[in-house]
């Protein structure tokens, strides 16, 4: 894929095929995700692979009802993990660089997700006590984003527009 492509093509995909993705393909998407930078290389994350049907459809519900989560072949939640980046970065650690650190990951995920040919979506709308319920997660544990990956039903994605740069940068001088 071009590098310019990598951006251009990627979009929230909310509308997949009934096809199942290779494993080659999921395990390169969770490496991509391990290989995000992370403040002081702690990697505060973990990441949870869910192929249960069942399953994507809790996180659905969960998602107030965004129901293409459980026609994705398969679903990453990716947790972050605050204490871990308290120990090194105090609260900075814990109510920054964890989100920061997770985000890193899932943009990481979902890029490598297109140069597959994956349709995917980054879904942080979702209740997350009842997200922690479902997934049976620790206290310490803090869902970030739930990402539905499988073949898009519709390619290239449509047109999207952002906004111009001398709209967004402001040049320090």
């Amino acid at each position: 894929m071009e590098p310019d492509k990598i951006f251009t093509d990627r979009f929230s995909c909310r509308s997949f095929l009934k096809k199942e993705v290779p494993e080659e393909y999921i395990e390169a998407i969770l490496k991509a995700g391990i290989w995000a930078p992370s403040a002081g290389n702690l990697q505060p994350w973990r990441f949870l692979l869910i192929t249960n049907q069942e399953l994507k459809e809790k996180l659905a519900e969960v998602a107030y009802g965004q129901e293409f989560i459980s026609e994705a072949d398969f679903v990453v939640v990716v947790i972050a993990l605050p204490e871990e980046s308290a120990i090194r970065y105090g609260e900075r650690g814990r109510n920054l660089y964890s989100i920061q650190d997770t985000a890193a990951a899932i943009q990481n995920m979902l890029l490598q997700a297109s140069i597959l040919g994956l349709g995917s979506c980054w879904v942080g709308a979702f209740s997350e006590e009842r997200a922690k319920k479902v997934l049976n997660l620790e206290k310490n544990e803090k869902p970030v984003a739930i990402l539905p990956f499988g073949f898009p039903k519709e390619f290239p994605p449509p047109l999207r527009k952002r906004k111009d740069l001398k709209k967004v940068v402001k040049k320090l001088e």
